[in-house]
């Protein structure tokens, strides 16, 4: 089973402490967005993705960054409502932040550790990365075909995508950055969109 990945970056997103489930949009720092992605990555109308995983970084303290991991096929009692994602990250918060590198589990199928994007990037190896630009080229084209290259694992694609805040410059090889369309689109849906690329069996431009 090919693994689809994506790593979603929350700037401001609280890394520590007691998440205000009533102010996720503000006193959390965006957690909302970050919870608006995993539902779209992992969630169908009436399951999860097994072939999917999320991990989302809290990069805006107090202390140091933290990383929450979900694993589709691994998860149990993730349910389609914010409030309820949001308890399942509150318990990760409070929690010491895991070594950079090491993951910790919280429940089955949800891991907390510390580290950035760099460091997911690290464990990913040389999975082709696409980091998702409005005014890239497109994500998909006709005749257009995966890189052809003698990792095992050419074939998997991992998706970078940042919160409100723009992305740092990152270091990965191979990268590409493209596009799904001329409009800059909520996290949520650019994840939606990648799922049906996907899932249709569309050949992604990524040569």
């Amino acid at each position: 089973m090919t693994l689809r990945r994506f790593a979603v970056i929350g700037h401001r997103a609280m890394s520590k402490g007691k998440l205000p489930l009533n102010d996720l949009a503000g006193g959390a720092g965006r957690v909302d967005v970050l919870i608006r992605a995993t539902m779209a990555a992992l969630l169908t109308s009436h399951g999860l993705r097994e072939d999917t995983e999320v991990v989302l970084h809290l990069m805006g303290g107090p202390g140091p960054s933290r990383r929450l991991r979900f694993h589709g096929a691994e998860l149990k009692g993730l349910h389609a409502e914010e409030r309820s994602i949001a308890g399942t990250i509150a318990k990760a918060l409070r929690e010491p932040v895991p070594a950079i590198g090491r993951w910790e589990p919280i429940s089955p199928g949800f891991e907390h550790g510390g580290g950035n994007l760099q460091t997911t990037l690290r464990e990913w190896g040389d999975v082709t990365l696409v980091v998702l630009d409005a005014d890239a080229p497109r994500l998909w084209q006709p005749n257009a075909a995966l890189p052809t290259t003698s990792a095992p694992n050419a074939s998997e694609v991992a998706f970078v995508l940042s919160d409100d805040q723009p992305l740092e410059d990152i270091e990965h090889s191979p990268m590409v950055k493209r596009s799904l369309g001329e409009v800059w689109l909520q996290g949520h849906m650019a994840i939606g969109i990648v799922h049906f690329l996907l899932d249709e069996g569309v050949t992604l431009n990524l040569g």
